[in-house]
């Protein structure tokens, strides 16, 4: 059964082994998280996408898709690459298995439940060294 979780600047829709991220920025058209072979994401959405991660390791379906896939551990080689910053575009950018899904273009994006705590690792490490 889908399950839908709204945080003040994020949707989180979780469906079989997929979560559907779909960003609600305030003041900004949707459309903002960039995604292609990974996902770019502007540095000040970095904190409320870090809640939604850990929102979504909150539900059952999250735990049973982490232990269908055998990634109990982070042992072995990374899933996502480590946020780089680029000042050109003040987009902060992480490679790794991330899709748009198919009927809702700009503003979502599909993320295995199975990789969701190696992103949220990632993401929480970079907004630390940031000091956000």
């Amino acid at each position: 059964m889908p399950t839908l979780t709204e945080l003040p600047q994020w949707t989180i829709r979780t469906s079989g082994e997929q979560a559907t991220f779909t960003h609600v920025p305030a003041g900004r058209p949707p459309g903002t998280p960039r995604v292609a072979g990974g996902l770019a994401l502007r540095e000040e959405d970095l904190p409320g996408f870090a809640k939604a991660l850990g929102e979504v390791m909150k539900l059952p379906t999250y735990w049973t898709a982490r232990a269908r896939a055998g990634r109990l551990t982070l042992d072995g080689e990374p899933v996502w690459s480590e946020p780089r910053y680029d000042p050109e575009d003040g987009f902060v950018h992480v490679w790794g298995p991330c899709d748009p899904p198919e009927p809702e273009p700009g503003g979502s994006f599909t993320v295995a439940l199975a990789d969701i705590r190696a992103l949220r690792v990632r993401i929480a490490a970079y907004l630390h060294r940031r000091g956000w």
